[in-house]
């Protein structure tokens, strides 16, 4: 199983999904690939929100190591699953779909609800690593069926 995580900038929300994801993966000695991109291109090659690095280190993760990359069309063939955070996002990244194949792999990380962008309100991030982490879990169970 490959499964990429996106969200707008790559240095928020999706770092945090890729690893906590990653994290719970190897805990299960699940052999799946993790990895995380953003619409836009701001941040490439950066590290992620430090805020972020920190809230994961926090709770036992290290994701200092992750750098930004952009969403571009070659990764529909990459990866089995594309969670995207939020409706935007999901609507940019099915814009670059060229076929339905392409788009079936594409849905929101949270099926009908978004992941808020901490970006702006530091007191978030807590409150969105465990909505990822929640998420993640019930992920792992679904997918490994």
């Amino acid at each position: 199983m490959k499964i990429l995580m996106v969200c707008l900038g790559n240095i928020c929300r999706s770092p945090l999904a890729h690893g906590i994801m990653a994290h719970m993966v190897r805990e299960a000695g699940l052999d799946w690939e993790i990895d995380s991109a953003g619409t836009g291109d701001w941040h490439v090659g950066h590290a992620p929100d430090h805020r972020s690095i920190a809230v994961a280190k926090t709770n036992g993760i290290d994701i200092s190591e992750q750098r930004a990359q952009f969403f571009v069309p070659d990764l529909f063939e990459k990866y089995d699953r594309i969670f995207v955070m939020d409706r935007n996002n999901y609507k940019d990244v099915l814009a670059l779909s060229t076929s339905e194949e392409h788009s079936g792999k594409v849905s929101l990380f949270l099926d009908d609800d978004i992941v808020p962008d901490p970006y702006y309100d530091s007191d978030q991030f807590e409150p969105v690593f465990r909505m990822i982490e929640a998420r993640c879990r019930i992920l792992i169970d679904e997918l490994n069926r």
